[in-house]
């Protein structure tokens, strides 16, 4: 019974393989093997696009002079550019300058006079104080350290009714906001992100995925018996690869799940807010082969301007979205060529230039931004501080390098229905596809035109109904008259 049922269960899973097959086939291919820079189209065409980065430079640890990098893991640059490197497998941090001189290594720290060390660390976080928060994976704990590298405190395995009793805490991601409470992304854990407070007491956890339940193994699951469905794989939710938290205190996390939202972006109740308004929800390439799947999403960065951009390890590209969820650009790729990784693990902005690094090689590659990638980023920085005309022109501009680039028509759009254009307005809306907007500025622009033609168009309906009355007045008397001559 139960073989008869798994060639079932492949057969259907063989068929619907084909039919999506069907439906991605060539086209995908097209995406799949597409350069470095690229855009989607409103019809989700792949078109060609400027490269808004390019890769300059190179870094190793050995080059740095503080030794090879060991399975680096994770970094993180401060708002003075300082760059901090997460260097596991030598259980150490290295800090360096903005021009990538070495400042301090960070191998212990005193904790209650006795000299203290790191095990395999995997996450890393520095506050706007630049004090430091280290996942000490090895060592089941995350470790506080304040600006001068002195320890400040520790958070060790939490005891709460809300976790197992053979709960094992093996933190890998953390970040703090500005309240000093710190969050942690920890393995195995499937109820989201483990919230600390300002004293290092466990709270709750926050922004649990939802539960996937696959069609097919939930068809095979009810038609099997108790012992057979005890030997199938447990619908549980997708956990959580990294995250990072913005100025005002959201987070914004990236997740497994290929068939929801992996990205998301947390208030302070857990609830994803993130806006997704762009042709296309944010989630790296959404075109694909079936041999290779969508993208997978382990690390995002958040820069000012609610601009973000995510890192696909499984094809080593950057994605950056606008806040209304608008693909703008994206870059780098997997291979041997400068600009290419063969691990990338993590991404960080410096200024307005990238850092992406790479754990297998131990390096780190510096993106800078070029002419185009400048102009769009001023654009959407310009659009969301709510400066109109400069937004105008900027787009404008990125228009004339890119006409491939349809959300920058939407973006000319919003400009010009701040600024009360509706007419204009309109015909860019109608360019990027944007009903919405169109919508919005089709009925403002009725409303203008009703106000600016009122009194003409009373006028015109008062003379009219004027006009009508003496129309029905004069053929009155003149029956009445023809009436009097007839008597």
């Amino acid at each position: 019974m139960l073989k008869s049922l798994s060639n079932g269960k492949t057969l259907l899973l063989l068929a619907i393989c084909c039919l999506l097959g069907a439906a991605l086939g060539g086209e995908a291919a097209y995406a799949e093997g597409e350069g470095a820079s690229y855009n989607y189209s409103f019809w989700g065409t792949t078109v060609t696009s400027p490269a808004a980065y390019q890769a300059t430079d190179l870094y190793n640890g050995s080059d740095l002079g503080v030794g090879a990098f060991k399975e680096p893991s994770d970094l993180h640059v401060t708002a003075d550019n300082r760059i901090y490197v997460l260097d596991s497998g030598n259980n150490r941090i290295v800090i360096l300058d903005e021009r990538f001189k070495p400042v301090k290594v960070i191998d212990s720290f005193v904790r209650d006079g006795q000299a203290d060390t790191f095990a395999n660390p995997q996450g890393l976080f520095v506050t706007d104080r630049n004090e430091v928060i280290v996942a000490d994976t090895g060592h089941n704990r995350v470790v506080h350290l304040d600006s001068e590298f002195n320890w400040v405190k520790t958070i060790e395995a939490p005891e709460s009714d809300l976790l197992q009793a053979n709960f094992k805490f093996q933190p890998v991601r953390v970040v703090m906001d500005k309240a000093r409470r710190t969050y942690v992304m920890a393995t195995g854990v499937f109820d989201g992100f483990m919230e600390f407070n300002a004293e290092g007491a466990f709270t709750s956890f926050i922004g649990a995925n939802r539960v996937y339940i696959d069609p097919v193994e939930y068809f095979w699951k009810r038609i099997s018996t108790q012992a057979q469905r005890s030997q199938m794989v447990m619908f549980t939710p997708t956990e959580f690869t990294n995250l990072d938290i913005d100025g005002e205190g959201f987070i914004y996390a990236t997740n497994g799940d290929q068939w929801g939202d992996n990205i998301k972006k947390l208030n302070a109740q857990g609830n994803d807010i993130l806006r997704r308004t762009g042709y296309f929800s944010p989630q790296g390439d959404i075109r694909y082969t079936i041999e290779t799947g969508p993208s997978r999403l382990i690390d995002i960065d958040i820069g000012d301007s609610e601009i973000y951009s995510v890192l696909d390890s499984k094809r080593g590209r950057i994605f950056t979205y606008n806040g209304d969820g608008h693909f703008m650009y994206v870059f780098g790729g997997l291979g041997n060529l400068l600009g290419e990784f063969k691990t990338p693990t993590a991404i960080e902005r410096m200024g307005e230039d990238f850092v992406v690094l790479d754990k297998a090689l131990g390096e780190m590659t510096v993106f800078r931004t070029t002419a185009y990638g400048r102009t769009l980023n001023e654009a959407v920085r310009s659009y969301y501080r709510g400066d109109e005309q400069k937004a105008y022109e900027l787009f404008n501009e990125t228009i004339n390098m890119n006409a491939n680039l349809e959300f920058a028509y939407a973006g000319i759009g919003k400009a010009l229905l701040r600024q009360g254009n509706y007419e204009e307005a309109m015909k860019h809306f109608k360019r990027s596809m944007d009903q919405a907007n169109y919508s919005k500025a089709y009925l403002l622009h009725r409303k203008e035109v009703l106000r600016r033609y009122f009194g003409a168009i009373m006028t015109a309906i008062v003379a009219a109904a004027a006009i009508s009355l003496a129309a029905v007045a004069y053929r009155k008397s003149a029956r009445r008259k023809r009436g009097v001559t007839f008597e």
